[in-house]
């Protein structure tokens, strides 16, 4: 592994001034200036020894997260925790003068350019730091280069000062850095040019750190005020150093606010140090987090989790034997189908499932984690019938704070808890079923899960299902669940549950699948948009709609429309099960010679659901 930088090499030279006001002067416009002679006869102030800034910043960190790295024309290097110059140097000199808390820069107005030579030995990253002030024959010397050693990786940072010739670079950047407070015409552009692969797209403010929809927060008070102007580089090469190292987003943006809330004047943290550090965020930010990226636009959440029961049922229509081996076959088709990880943020596993591995031997929720998908798990434990009724409720709150602490060592991050609603009608049309008693003791247990589920650190999908497989009509369909959404948000309030940290899965609203009329997609869109944005509160994590019978094309069909139904407070997205495995399981028929033939199967299911998100506005 090497790392080539791309920069300058600056030397910070901080001027702490006295508190006095009489050495300000104020002009007629109220303007104050202040006169430096630079000689102690007007201003007192203390001299720290310079700290290295600029590409050197991004050189220390990468050093001390273990990762080998060099800036290109340079001699500097790190030396028992030390950042080392060999030889002269021609760094530029910048003045920082620190009064009453603010900081005032004197930088010199001829700009240094950037050296760039060509290494001997190909790199396996180019770093193009935000220091870099590059002119048309190096920016061609590097592109040059790129084409010569095509396996090289280019990171391209565009930051506020970085002149609009780096454009020419983005289309060939694996990941680009951008401010948040950078040049418009030039963020608009980099956006542009990148539209077709945003996942590469990392922004970065004095306050916060951003990966599509997941962010970070900064803490202002907490970042020292001599790294201040350093803030922006730590941050970068931090997220730079974790992706190269195989960490998740989540993990990436964890480490990077930790290295710029803990560094110094004189050193940035060691990896091991950021580990520690970032491991101590709040369990509810941990939650959001989760839930955020749980939520990534154009992917969803493959259920998987179909009770033994379930799965019995499926083999059986297929003659297909029910056996421990087909099961873990079976799930094993999804999870090591190619490019998984490109649509689909997590999955949900059955208890089983979550015990069983993969081909290489690997736990599935360990093989999961290893392709930056989430592993979530279904707690609930089926339906039971409710007393003197034809309802039912769904059990599972017994022993579930035990069931959930064993989940979550085993690294699952998620759960899912599914109440069945049947509607029936009475003999003029009047709806008998689901009762406000049923609706409110299935309400109350999700609640209840919900919270015992961010208790014990999983974020909770909740799952109010009004069961397609009924005679009535959409209208009817759309009244229960409203009713419904309105009990759940009643008692998932009192219950306390952070909602930022909270799932909906739910299902679309149309007549159900023994009507004689059948819903159009249009309408239901409509009806789904409409129920949703009255019924459901804007600061919930965001919605997941289950297939519920419907075929795998009518599902797909179904959602696209109801995207185009936005703008949505929140992300809308798919979470299928039979939707998306039917065909492959078809195609597989309990033969593993079909493996490859169910796979391609599937993914063809993932590609036409991803699409379907492509219009949410």
């Amino acid at each position: 592994m090497s790392i080539l930088i791309v920069g300058n090499v600056l030397k910070d030279v901080y001027l702490n001034l006295d508190s006095k006001t009489n050495t300000f002067e104020i002009d007629k416009n109220g303007i104050k200036w202040l006169n430096v002679g630079f000689d102690a006869s007007s201003n007192y102030f203390f001299s720290r020894n310079p700290s290295l800034g600029g590409a050197a910043i991004s050189l220390e960190v990468l050093e001390k997260m273990g990762l080998p790295a060099q800036i290109s024309a340079s001699n500097l290097k790190l030396e028992q925790g030390e950042l080392i110059n060999t030889t002269d140097s021609a760094e530029a000199y910048r003045y920082i003068l620190i009064s009453d808390g603010s900081a005032h820069y004197l930088v010199s107005n001829r700009d240094k350019t950037t050296d760039f030579v060509p290494p001997a030995k190909a790199v396996d990253y180019l770093y193009i730091d935000r220091s870099a002030l590059l002119n048309d024959a190096t920016i061609n010397q590097i592109h040059t280069y790129l084409d010569f050693s095509q396996h090289t990786k280019l990171v391209l940072y565009l930051g506020a000062s970085n002149s609009t010739k780096l454009n020419s670079l983005i289309s060939r950047a694996n990941l680009l850095i951008l401010e948040k407070n950078r040049d418009k015409s030039a963020k608009t552009y980099a956006l542009e040019s990148s539209h077709q692969n945003p996942d590469k797209i990392i922004t970065i403010s004095d306050t916060e750190l951003s990966y599509l929809n997941i962010t970070e927060k900064i803490s202002p008070s907490r970042i020292h005020l001599s790294t201040h102007l350093s803030t922006y580089s730590i941050a970068a090469a931090t997220i730079l150093g974790s992706f190269i190292l195989g960490r998740s987003v989540e993990e990436s943006l964890k480490l990077a606010r930790a290295n710029v809330e803990n560094a110094r004047l004189d050193s940035v943290l060691s990896l091991s140090e950021l580990e520690k550090i970032a491991s101590e965020p709040t369990q509810k930010e941990d939650l959001e987090l989760i839930a955020a990226n749980l939520l990534l636009p154009q992917k969803g959440i493959l259920a998987a989790d179909e009770s033994g029961g379930s799965i019995k049922k499926k083999f059986a229509s297929l003659n297909i034997e029910d056996t421990y081996n087909n099961r873990r076959d079976y799930r094993n088709l999804f999870f090591t189908t190619k490019d998984l990880e490109k649509y689909v943020n997590g999955v949900i596993l059955f208890d089983e499932t979550a015990r069983q591995s993969a081909d290489n031997g690997q736990n599935f929720v360990d093989f999961l984690i290893s392709r930056r998908i989430i592993p979530g798990i279904k707690v609930d434990q089926g339906l039971e019938p409710i007393k003197n009724s034809e309802e039912t409720y769904t059990k599972g709150l017994g022993g579930l704070t035990d069931r959930l602490k064993e989940y979550h060592n085993l690294g699952l991050r998620f759960a899912k808890w599914r109440s069945a609603f049947e509607i029936r009608l009475g003999e003029f049309g009047e709806i008998l079923t689901p009762t406000s008693d049923a609706i409110e003791r299935n309400c109350r247990d999700l609640a209840d899960y919900a919270k015992k589920c961010q208790s014990a650190g999983i974020v909770p999908i909740v799952e109010p299902e009004v069961v397609y497989d009924g005679y009535y009509n959409i209208d009817q369909c759309a009244e229960t669940t409203g009713k419904i959404l309105d009990q759940l948000f009643s008692e998932l309030k009192n219950f306390n549950v952070n909602l930022k940290a909270c799932i909906l899965k739910v299902n679309m609203v149309l007549a159900g699948k023994q009507f004689e009329i059948q819903s159009t997609p249009e309408e239901i869109s409509e009806k789904t948009a409409k129920i949703l944005k009255e019924h459901v509160p804007e600061n919930l994590a965001g919605v997941v709609f289950l297939s519920g019978g419907q075929t795998p094309e009518q599902a797909t069909e179904n959602l696209a429309e109801i995207t185009k139904n936005g703008p949505f407070p929140w992300p809308v997205t798919f979470s299928f099960a039979r939707a998306l495995q039917d065909p492959a399981l078809y195609a597989w028929a309990g033969d593993n010679a079909n493996a490859n033939k169910a796979r391609e199967a599937f993914k063809a299911r993932l590609i036409a659901n991803s699409d379907a998100l492509k219009e949410q506005k």
